[in-house]
């Protein structure tokens, strides 16, 4: 079983983000970049797969500036066998990406296109979802258990509003990963001086054919308003009072 992982290029989740002054959207300048969490949740579990023998190849791919081969020798160091940059430096939004994943899918021929069910930038939730559908197979989104059964087909515990549901699919098909799904490994130092030897491919979008041009546009972003301090209620009397003609929520 061939697997394609999607990896994107984010701000480090442990840093502060600021605002740019004309709202425009996230100042990045010398801020910390690094693997979206989901996405390296993918790698691992991918990389799993391979250490049972369900996996024969692991392919990592991302789409972004020449910096994004960083995160990609990231994913190389955690296990995976080769990388593939679609390199632009345009914005890309959540169609456009899964266009290109679609044909970066059809060039690596994958049994399962495995990513994380959002990014931590703008928490869009769309890829794996447009990318199924652009594919026409079938797919698992916020799975938090994988296991393989017979006949190849893959059986998959995903997190719903009212619990737990169970899939079972036929390769080949789309994977989203939660955050209960693994624990990432670290990657130690002799497989990150390995990452520097494993092939990273370069490709751009023209190549493949896909039109990248925006169809959403930015309005405004700005920092969400200030918690306002609480205050002691006397009595519940009190508090039901405030909750229906202050708080205005009863």
């Amino acid at each position: 079983m061939k697997v394609l992982v999607a990896v994107k290029r984010v701000v480090d989740y442990n840093v502060k983000i600021r605002i740019k002054p004309d709202g425009s959207g996230v100042d990045t300048a010398n801020l910390k970049m690094s693997m979206n969490p989901f996405d390296e949740i993918a790698v691992e579990e991918a990389v799993r797969w391979k250490e049972k023998g369900l996996a024969t190849e692991v392919v990592v791919v991302s789409i972004g500036p020449q910096a994004a081969q960083d995160t990609l020798r990231t994913g190389l160091a955690m296990g995976a066998d080769r990388a593939l940059l679609i390199k632009t430096d345009a914005e890309v939004q959540p169609l456009a990406v899964a266009k290109l994943l679609k044909a970066a899918a059809e060039r690596e021929k994958p049994d399962v296109v495995i990513l994380g069910k959002q990014a931590i930038d703008d928490d869009s939730n769309q890829t794996g979802q447009m990318l199924a559908a652009l594919l026409g197979w079938p797919q698992g989104t916020f799975i938090s258990a994988t296991e393989k059964t017979g006949e190849g087909r893959l059986s998959v515990v995903r997190e719903i509003d009212g619990g737990l549901e169970t899939l079972s699919l036929a390769p080949p098909c789309v994977l989203t990963t939660d955050l209960r799904l693994n624990e990432p490994r670290y990657a130690s130092l002799p497989n990150i001086m390995k990452a520097k030897k494993k092939p990273l491919d370069t490709v751009a979008p023209e190549e493949l054919g896909v039109d990248i041009a925006p169809r959403l546009t930015l309005v405004k972003v700005e920092e969400p308003p200030r918690r306002k301090a609480g205050v002691i209620v006397g009595s519940v009397g009190e508090l039901v009072d405030r909750l229906k003609n202050e708080a205005k929520v009863l």
